[in-house]
């Protein structure tokens, strides 16, 4: 019997999608384990299958497949032969290829390919570059990016400026002004908040660590009370933790231990795994599977909500440390109550690093980032002056200065590897976690209740009813006024971290 237009399509999407898990599995290893000389032939198979992806998703065949699709589905809705849902969504997962489609035939092969290279060698300089406090040897590999990234932006020739074309991949439809809209009520808030956390005396924090051991088993504690099947998930460590999804049944993060810093791998651990868990609850129906487009993630918006809702609003919950202080106890840590680990784990002291910030003054962390980018992506910033100004700007806001490029404008992987108009989505998840966490807790409670009460499962559903299911099928801000009722807004963030500091302040007393 022959297939479908449907089926024909979907069998080419399967095709692309092993390809793309190929490339996601070079880029885990890249990341994990491969030796720095193995860099050169890495970046060459990269492109290789960067090549071969572009062909894919802009070639003929693929167009006249979506059209015979497309075809196909108007006359089996015109005859009533499938039911309305199924209808909708295989009409949405069809415009969100058309228009992904369109997009990769605009640009050229050769870009491709030079944007692959570019970004495997970027990411070497940077790891090498980092390590050796040298922004000046980074500095051409940016510069190329840049311009990569432009000519990019060039080609697609969408009615967008050069840096918001550049975060559509990222977060469908943001705008700058949207982005200064939600973030300039923070950059006035956030930095009183940090002024008023300073009078909070934290008599009963020091300075203590705990062997690589121990903070791994913490972490397989953790997991293992999040629901984690060790069958389908694997976890590494890695210079920058990140989660990746190398197939339907395939989850990998990583994570990182810094010493001095024995909370540091047990929350990032809580982040990555937040973000596996959206990606184990995207749609996994026949026509959603992994490969079609609804079978995706909304956006990385989203995505980070996820994640900070199981690192800030779970791990760094009032709760969870009164369930899980013990074993840190066990461990050898000087943690001897649920109180002590809620103080160390909320710390609210502004630094230099943003993977390691509180929740006061990341969102600062995120707003230089994104205010940099855009000089650098479209007011003529040098990229020699970044070091310059991106110190400055860490002064002003958050009254600290790195020492060295290393702990500045070196800290963060995504610039080597062309991710402009990403950082965003950071400070979107925040805004976007606090208003669905307001919903959760209208249909089943105080968070913190459930916590304590052990449901973790309870929330892990409601999320995965409310929001994990959507994938593509609306954006960021489209899925938040579903869920919640109302528009996205700081206020919501803003309501939670003065009502956390109010609550630290009386334990800290």
């Amino acid at each position: 019997m022959s297939k479908s237009a449907w089926q024909l399509l979907g069998d080419y999407l399967k095709d692309t999608q092993l390809l793309g898990s190929i490339q996601n599995t070079l880029y885990w290893d890249q990341n994990t384990s491969m030796p720095i000389s193995g860099s050169a032939w890495r970046g060459e198979q990269l492109s290789l299958l960067a090549k071969q992806l572009h062909e894919r998703q802009s070639c003929e065949e693929f167009e006249i497949l979506i059209k015979k699709a497309k075809l196909e589905l108007q006359i089996l809705k015109d005859k009533n032969d499938l039911e309305f849902q199924l209808v909708t969504d295989r009409f949405k997962n069809l415009k969100l290829l058309e228009q992904d489609f369109n997009r990769q035939k605009r640009i050229d092969p050769k870009l491709i390919v030079a944007l692959a290279t570019a970004k495997s060698e970027g990411y070497m300089c940077w790891q090498e570059a980092r390590k050796n406090n040298d922004f000046k040897s980074f500095s051409p590999s940016l510069k190329k990016l840049i311009e990569l990234r432009k000519e990019q932006s060039n080609q697609l020739c969408e009615e967008r400026t050069c840096w918001e074309t550049l975060a559509q991949p990222f977060e469908p439809n943001l705008t700058i002004n949207r982005v200064e809209e939600l973030f300039k009520p923070l950059k006035k808030r956030l930095p009183e908040l940090i002024h008023k956390a300073e009078n909070i005396i934290n008599k009963k924090s020091e300075k203590w660590d705990l062997a690589i051991s121990h903070q791994e088993k913490l972490c397989q504690i953790l997991l293992n009370d999040w629901s984690r099947d060790p069958s389908n998930t694997a976890i590494a460590k890695s210079p920058h933790p990140f989660s990746i999804t190398l197939g339907p049944d395939d989850y990998r993060i990583t994570t990182r231990i810094v010493k001095g810093q024995p909370l540091s791998c047990l929350l990032a651990t809580a982040h990555e795994w937040g973000h596996s868990l959206y990606e184990q609850g995207l749609p996994s129906e026949s026509h959603q599977w992994f490969a079609w487009p609804l079978g995706q993630a909304t956006s990385m918006a989203v995505h980070e909500s996820q994640s900070l809702f199981w690192e800030n609003r779970i791990a760094r919950s009032f709760s969870f440390a009164q369930s899980f202080w013990h074993h840190f106890e066990n461990a050898g840590a000087p943690i001897h109550s649920g109180n002590d680990l809620w103080i160390n784990l909320n710390p609210f002291t502004p630094g230099l690093n943003r993977v390691e910030a509180d929740e006061l003054s990341y969102g600062l962390h995120i707003m230089i980032r994104t205010d940099l980018e855009i000089d650098l992506i479209e007011k003529g910033l040098p990229v020699e002056d970044l070091p310059t100004e991106w110190n400055k700007r860490y002064l002003n806001l958050l009254g600290v200065s790195p020492k060295n490029d290393t702990e500045g404008c070196l800290q963060d992987v995504h610039w080597s590897e062309g991710m402009f108009g990403y950082f965003p989505s950071y400070l979107l998840g925040h805004l976007i976690s606090a208003q669905l966490t307001k919903t959760l807790e209208n249909d089943l409670g105080k968070i913190d209740n459930l916590i304590e009460s052990k449901e973790i499962s309870k929330i892990l559903g409601w999320l995965r009813k409310n929001v994990h299911h959507y994938g593509r099928s609306l954006d960021s801000e489209e899925l938040v006024s579903k869920v919640s009722g109302a528009s996205l807004s700081p206020n919501y963030f803003l309501e939670y971290l003065d009502n956390k500091l109010e609550k630290l302040s009386k334990i800290s007393d």
